[in-house]
């Protein structure tokens, strides 16, 4: 057995891990061996403590990550738990399809992107992982093995997606995967000056585009705020299915202090908004570094310090946005702490099938604190009045700190996913906002 953290490695409650092979290793610990409190773990790339399990012993479910049946003439593909969306790329993408929704990181298990619900730069065209799951096996502790879908224990099937693995342990999941013709990606960038310009860019280009997505300094200020780079996205027609992966560096070292600090951030943003002299740039680039930066550089998460560190992801509905970003990005300039890269997006009308699904038709901003109290506590409570004034909400994968009230409010349905939760699994998040 060996210890495991959540990626954000705050708080820092180290998990022992249970490894499993075969279904039959998830039958046995479920139903008895493993203590309850319990819980389904993949890669730990959930930032808070919605992969904590509350008895701090986790299921390790990555040992389950065999193809079970693929249908390459439809694309339709069943897969374990385990199977993580960098393989599936690994399978598919030489046969034309790849995968229909992904998130900032391939090392995401299937399990997790259904228990987490997770969306990228398409969700104002494709919505949310959920979406293109057509089915998956949900073992419960009492001995059953359901299978769920739209039409078979519908309301299963709803709780569970973004229902934070609450629900059961997921074991095979069944996902209808998109055709594509190449491994490339026909990229555009424009650099603008601050948060009104950002607005504008995307109600001009973001139906034009499947993948847009902005990065913005989050310490500029004043007429600056909120500049950044809107980049667009689109799969070329032609080229080669199989783009060249870049090489991988890794973070070896575990400092005893954040290397993100007031003066490395201001220092990198400043570079980072200059670094494209021209105000709108067009390329060629392969999936990884369009999709997946920061896969490059293996355990960044170690940048932060032993201490870990908090993402802060929120969403504010579409009538409210721009007046809400704009004052928490006023805010998190002036508190002097932010992120080296502060993710802004689009989220479209597209209504996830899950209860507790993150996205709403509105503005996504994402940053990463380094954890230092009690600065960021004081930040974080100024920032979640912020959100919930304008009728937003944090999300679940990302969270460390959320209140119960905020909490409910958000997420209206969380009683009915309740009802359906498993009795031998508990998360720490869930204990703290829900029971």
């Amino acid at each position: 057995m060996k210890g495991r953290q959540s990626w954000g490695r705050y708080p820092p409650r180290l998990q022992i891990a249970e490894q499993v092979a075969w279904p039959e290793d998830v039958s046995r610990l479920l139903m008895g061996r493993t203590p309850a409190g319990t819980l389904a773990y993949g890669c730990g790339r959930s930032y808070g403590d919605s992969c904590l399990a509350d008895s701090d012993r986790v299921i390790h479910m990555r040992g389950l990550d065999r193809v079970i049946d693929v249908d390459w003439e439809t694309g339709v593909i069943r897969a374990q738990a385990g199977f993580t969306l960098g393989d599936i790329i690994e399978v598919s993408l030489l046969r034309g399809w790849f995968l229909p929704v992904t998130p900032g990181t391939k090392f995401v298990t299937l399990g997790g992107a259904i228990a987490n619900d997770v969306h990228g730069k398409n969700h104002h065209t494709q919505g949310t992982f959920g979406q293109h799951v057509l089915e998956f096996t949900l073992h419960r502790s009492d001995g059953s093995l359901l299978t769920c879908s739209r039409c078979e224990n519908s309301e299963m099937f709803a709780a569970t997606i973004g229902g934070l693995g609450l629900t059961g342990i997921i074991q095979t999941v069944t996902l209808q995967l998109r055709r594509v013709r190449s491994g490339m990606i026909a990229q555009r960038s424009i650099r603008f000056g601050n948060l009104r310009e950002f607005f504008g860019l995307s109600s001009e280009h973001d139906l034009a585009h499947e993948y847009t997505v902005a990065w913005v300094d989050c310490l500029a200020s004043g007429s600056r705020l909120g500049r950044g780079h809107y980049i667009m996205g689109d799969h070329r027609l032609t080229g080669p299915r199989r783009a060249a992966s870049p090489g991988r560096l890794s973070m070896f070292i575990d400092p005893p202090f954040p290397l993100i600090n007031q003066l490395s951030l201001r220092t990198f943003n400043s570079l980072y908004y200059h670094r494209q002299r021209e105000t709108d740039k067009r390329q060629i680039v392969g999936y990884d570094p369009f999709f997946y930066p920061l896969d490059k550089l293996l355990n960044w998460n170690r940048m932060y310090g032993r201490r870990g560190f908090q993402q802060y992801q929120c969403v504010v509905p579409h009538a409210n946005a721009e007046a809400a970003i704009a004052e928490i990005l006023r805010r998190i300039s002036e508190s002097g702490m932010g992120s080296f890269l502060a993710v802004l997006k689009q989220c479209g009308p597209m209504q996830s099938p899950g209860m507790m699904s993150f996205p709403l038709h509105g503005t996504s901003l994402a940053l990463d604190f380094a954890q230092r109290e009690p600065a960021i506590s004081r930040l974080f409570a100024i920032l979640d009045e912020l959100v919930h004034e304008a009728g937003g909400r944090l999300y679940p994968a990302k969270d460390a700190h959320m209140g119960a009230a905020h909490f409910r409010a958000a997420y209206p349905q969380w009683q009915q996913v309740e009802a359906l939760r498993d009795p031998a699994l508990m998360s720490k998040f869930w204990k703290r906002v829900a029971q």
